[in-house]
């Protein structure tokens, strides 16, 4: 190979290496700007305020407005307790990251799984914790489907079973913005120096122990580093801090 052509190889090399570079930069900075939350759905007072608190917000703040009805519910068999069941063939933990597969492992047991959904905040050692699904959707908080795992096998669940209902006032709303829910909490309810870390829509009711169908309506779930919940009902606004009613 004579030298010129030595010299327009390693040119092409050398912007073909740019161009891979450039590509990378790119893609990192697109995934920061994803990543970081954008503070312009929230007033100026909201950012004012924030700024006087002390008050972080590390989420990404939600864009979606759908419109949502009430609905209601009841337990099945064994009530808000659940009821404990061994598996008979325990599953590789690692799954819980991989629903298709999960659902596949547990058919026999857990032919519904796949109307739950994985809540990594509300789980802790030895077990995973996911909620029902409402329109296929929308976790229904504080019901609970807890996988039990030890050595990485999930060995055993407890489900508090549920019938789901449409609420006889069952019409849909467009629910309350997750910029106005926060809003309404960093002027009215977060203390100093709070750090907000995640924020979800789903569904949030009281819950009682009872044959009864229980009320449910759609809501916001902020949570905090400190690990305190707020949630914001997405129809009337009003804020629920349940780490004191439990």
């Amino acid at each position: 190979m004579d030298s010129g052509r030595a010299k327009n190889v390693l040119i092409y090399a050398f912007l073909l290496l740019n161009l891979v570079l450039g590509y990378q930069l790119w893609n990192d900075l697109q995934e920061q700007a994803d990543s970081s939350p954008d503070f312009s759905s929230l007033e100026t007072s909201i950012q004012n305020a924030m700024d006087a608190k002390g008050i972080r917000v590390l989420a990404k703040i939600p864009g979606e407005t759908p419109e949502l009805g009430k609905i209601s519910y009841r337990f099945l068999e064994g009530g808000q307790n659940g009821k404990m069941i061994q598996l008979d063939n325990p599953v590789d933990s690692k799954l819980i990251f991989s629903p298709k597969e999960l659902a596949a492992a547990l058919k026999q047991q857990l032919p519904n799984l796949t109307s739950y959904q994985y809540d990594e905040i509300a789980s802790g050692p030895g077990e995973f914790v996911l909620h029902p699904l409402v329109d296929g959707q929308w976790p229904l908080f504080k019901i609970d489907l807890k996988l039990y795992y030890s050595n990485q096998k999930i060995i055993s669940y407890l489900e508090q079973g549920i019938e789901i209902a449409d609420a006889e006032d069952g019409k849909r709303q467009r629910v309350l913005s997750a910029s106005k829910a926060l809003g309404n909490l960093i002027e009215n309810f977060l203390p100093e120096g709070s750090v907000v870390t995640q924020i979800d829509l789903g569904y949030y009711g009281e819950v009682f122990d009872s044959d009864a169908h229980l009320p449910a309506a759609p809501a916001w779930r902020f949570l905090l580093e400190s690990g305190k919940e707020y949630y914001v009902q997405g129809i009337s606004g009003d804020v629920i801090s349940p780490n004191t009613e439990k």
